[in-house]
């Protein structure tokens, strides 16, 4: 995680999708390497948070889906 990105579980989802749209704009916006860099690791930690959540949300479905349904197909 970047050092200037503070406890990413205290934002919405869709306010992290907002400052990743908005920091892709501004690495783009650059020339200076530097920034670029650094711009793009505060995005991989926005991008990992994002998929984290997603995962949790995946498995949370996966979990609750009705498994009765399993039983109806028999591959053997």
């Amino acid at each position: 995680m970047h050092p200037l990105v503070n406890n990413l579980s205290a934002l919405k989802t869709a306010d992290i999708e907002a400052k990743i749209n908005d920091l892709t704009k501004k690495y783009f916006m650059t020339s200076n390497f530097e920034v670029q860099c650094q711009i793009s690791s505060i995005l991989d930690s926005y991008k990992e948070e994002v998929g984290r959540r997603q995962a949790e949300e995946w498995n949370k479905v996966m979990e609750s889906r009705n498994k009765g349904l399993d039983k109806l197909i028999n591959v053997s």
